[in-house]
Order: C-alpha cells, then sequence, then structure tokens
C-alpha cells in the first residue's frame, strides 16, 4: 500500500461536484490529480449509453454533459459494474488505482472496487467504508492527491463549496 496525501470529499449532487471542481481548476489545482466518481444517474434515469473513441468518452444519459465534462479535464476514465450499486463512473487518477488494485488482489474483506483503489493509496478502511455508503446515496466523491501542500490547498477550495463532509488522509497520519 502506497502512501499517498489525498482529500476526499463528497457531494450530494453533481451539480455541487461540478462546481467544487470549477472552484479546484480556478485555484490553480492540477486537474491531472482529481478523480470523481458517481453513479451518473438517479433512481428516475437509465443509462441510454457509453462509448469510447480515441482519449474521449462519451456518456448519454440524463446528466451526460456532466460526465463528458470531466472526462474531458481529468485524465482517464471508466465504467465499473458494482453488485449492488450498478454502474459507477469514475474519471482520473482513481481509475489506474481502482485497476491496480483489483489485477493485483489487494481487495480488501468487505470492499468493493472503488474502496480497493482508494485503500490502495492508504486511504484508511473506515473512512471508505463512509465513502462507499455516500456512494450507495448517489453522492459523489471527489478525490485530490498530491504533495501535503497541494492537499492543503486543494481542502481549503473543497471546504468554500460546502461540501457534504471533507477529509484529510495525510501520508503522515497514515504512517501513524
Amino acid at each position: 500500500m502506497s502512501k499517498e496525501n489525498s482529500v476526499v470529499a463528497t457531494y450530494r449532487t453533481h451539480s455541487e461536484a461540478d462546481h467544487a471542481v470549477k472552484e479546484l481548476q480556478r485555484g490553480g489545482v492540477d486537474m491531472r490529480k482529481l478523480s470523481i466518481v458517481g453513479k451518473g444517474y438517479h433512481t428516475d434515469e437509465t443509462v441510454v449509453g457509453y462509448y469510447n473513441t480515441g482519449d474521449r468518452m462519451k456518456y448519454w444519459g440524463k446528466i451526460g454533459a456532466f460526465w463528458g465534462g470531466f472526462w474531458g479535464l481529468l485524465f482517464g476514465s471508466a465504467v465499473f459494474m458494482i453488485p449492488g450499486l450498478g454502474p459507477i463512473l469514475v474519471a482520473g487518477p482513481l481509475v489506474a488505482w481502482i485497476v491496480a488494485a483489483l489485477e493485483g488482489a489487494v481487495v480488501v474483506g468487505g470492499l468493493g472496487a472503488v474502496g480497493a483503489g482508494l485503500y490502495s493509496i492508504g486511504i484508511p478502511k473506515d473512512s471508505i467504508v463512509k465513502y462507499e455508503t455516500a456512494l450507495q446515496t448517489d453522492q459523489f466523491l471527489l478525490i485530490a492527491h498530491g504533495t501535503a501542500a497541494e492537499v492543503v490547498k486543494a481542502k481549503e477550495i473543497i471546504d468554500s463549496t460546502n461540501p457534504a463532509q471533507s477529509t484529510l488522509h495525510t501520508a503522515q497520519a497514515i504512517a501513524a
């Protein structure tokens, strides 16, 4: 398990998460160090389609423009089918962490694919359970990682956007 510095925030709606990403971008946060995770739909909506052409992904559905914007802005994108949750959409470096965790059989008892990716960078299991619960209730996760100074700056910006919750996970605290 590597030790990364990160801040994880949950947002109740896609518009709140979108606003936070735009504020982080305005604040000079490196977009290559952001990930967003969510179901991408609500119970009254069905996924109409999803495809990948080269380095671009397209999602057809009620909030397709929301996901399309992230896939153009953030590095990496994927859709994972998770039992009990359905399709989970992920944009950013978390995609690689999830794939690496799954390929390396890092899945820890009781954690799903997203949790395995978060665990692989040092996020504590008790926090991961909260984040997976947020996904089950149709919330969105926004993850920023980097140096301790970068994640402190990101957390300050995130906190100004009124997330449902935000938690700083530093390598020093994880090691302790």
